[in-house]
């Protein structure tokens, strides 16, 4: 956003008694700005690798691309439990020298990144590979990019900061989540303030990705649940976009079927293979989607609940979902039973129903799938206090950022947040009387 703008915004964001009809033309604008660079913009896609075999595969591509010195990131605990093994010892039978850095944290720091940076370039890497989810990801973006362009990756915050391409990036996600390994964008948190801050460039999309249902099996349960909604919220988000486009609506919907299918097989059975690798192939088919049709309010408000109260993202994503689907109800009622007869989950009771009925039990099977993987859909230690902060910074994301079917001024957001809050402290009175009468 240029920096004229920006006092427009704050003052919007700060005034809710000013008509909402100054903050909707500017948030427009810039969604129909947006929908035009995304259809200018060429935005690549990796080479996709899938199977039992997926990881040998990748590996293959990235010896015959030249690579003699592999950087590994990865964090500490797949580390530990062996994960980046099967890709290490066929490296180690063809001679390939690498070096493993495990120390991406969740929500990856600058100084986590520049930790990886350094490693990278002192032990004369010439190509990088992420195994993890999408923190770990995101940390090789942009450590790739950083490296290759020679600078502190604080200089490629923004949208097309890069001189350069980045270093020859390949990914192979442990999780079946965020999708990064199909995304223009990657994020890194402020040392201090664990703000969350965006770099956006296609050419950080990595070369190549593989989706190894093996990887992915030893997920526990809650991060299986976890992720698998972010899949699930990518999805609806970038259906629900009004830049949603033909190709948009064809990788969303997909998704959402297979999430909707094979989520709760994967979170009632990780070894079974088949669920995990549709589970990843979702993820995949998500990132592709919002690439091009962003995201909305589910995103922006869940980012700042995990910055304020450390809540993981795709239980925040879980979290706030249901709310934002809610507010959207009326006005994405048609595309939301569109929807719900493409992905085939309409009951013979259903049959015939109106758009608004379809809408509504599509709602409730999102809520019922949600319940069903066992996330807890309560924050603890919600203050009031924070509702302006929260409001404002998740308005203005998607007023700079996204082009939602219905915008809602800092009110709004506050009145989910109040109804969050609310849930929140019910059940924990609820457990509490529980509690009481065990004792």
């Amino acid at each position: 956003m240029s920096k004229t703008k920006l006092p427009i915004i704050s003052t919007l964001l700060n005034n809710d008694s000013l008509q909402h009809a100054g903050y909707l033309a500017v948030a427009k604008t810039r969604a129909k700005v947006l929908k035009v660079v995304s259809m200018v913009l060429p935005i690549p896609r990796p080479l996709l690798y899938v199977g039992e075999e997926a990881c040998y595969e990748l590996c293959d591509m990235i010896i015959n691309e030249g690579s003699t010195n592999v950087f590994i990131a990865t964090d500490e605990v797949l580390n530990k439990l062996g994960v980046p093994s099967k890709v290490t010892d066929y490296l180690d039978k063809h001679n390939v020298s690498y070096h493993i850095y495990d120390g991406i944290t969740p929500d990856p720091t600058f100084a986590v990144v520049e930790e990886g940076l350094s490693e990278s370039i002192s032990n004369n890497c010439d190509s990088i590979l992420a195994i993890g989810g999408g923190s770990v990801i995101d940390a090789a973006k942009m450590i790739a990019m950083s490296q290759g362009n020679n600078c502190k990756p604080q200089k490629l915050i923004g949208i097309l900061k890069a001189r350069k391409s980045c270093m020859p990036l390949y990914c192979i996600p442990t999780t079946a989540g965020t999708g990064s390994e199909a995304t223009l964008g990657a994020v890194v948190s402020d040392n201090e303030t664990h703000q969350k801050a965006l770099s956006i460039d296609p050419r950080m999309i990595p070369l190549a990705a593989a989706i190894d249902p093996v990887i992915m099996k030893g997920m526990p349960k809650h991060i299986t649940a976890d992720t698998g909604i972010d899949v699930l919220t990518h999805a609806l988000e970038a259906w629900m976009s009004v830049n949603a486009s033909v190709e948009t609506d064809y990788y969303a919907a997909s998704a959402t079927k297979s999430v909707m299918h094979y989520l709760p097989v994967a979170y009632n059975d990780g070894g079974d293979l088949k669920a995990r690798e549709e589970m990843g192939i979702a993820a995949h088919y998500g990132g592709i989607a919002f690439n091009k049709a962003g995201l909305g309010y589910v995103h922006a408000i869940a980012h700042q609940l995990g910055a304020h109260y450390s809540i993981p993202h795709g239980r925040a994503n879980a979290i706030v979902l249901p709310y934002v689907l809610d507010l959207n109800r009326k006005s994405s009622e048609k595309r939301l039973a569109k929807l719900a007869r493409k992905i085939g989950i309409i009951e013979s009771t259903q049959a015939g129903k109106s758009d608004k009925e379809l809408a509504s039990y599509f709602i409730d099977q999102v809520r019922a799938l949600i319940k069903s993987v066992g996330i807890d859909p309560t924050v603890k230690g919600m203050k009031e206090s924070d509702f302006d902060d929260i409001a404002k910074a998740a308005a203005r994301e998607v007023s700079d950022t996204y082009a939602v079917p219905t915008y809602m001024p800092a009110s709004g957001i506050k009145d989910i947040l109040s109804r969050i809050k609310a849930t929140s402290e019910k059940r924990a009175a609820d457990d509490d009387s529980k509690n009481d009468k065990v004792a």
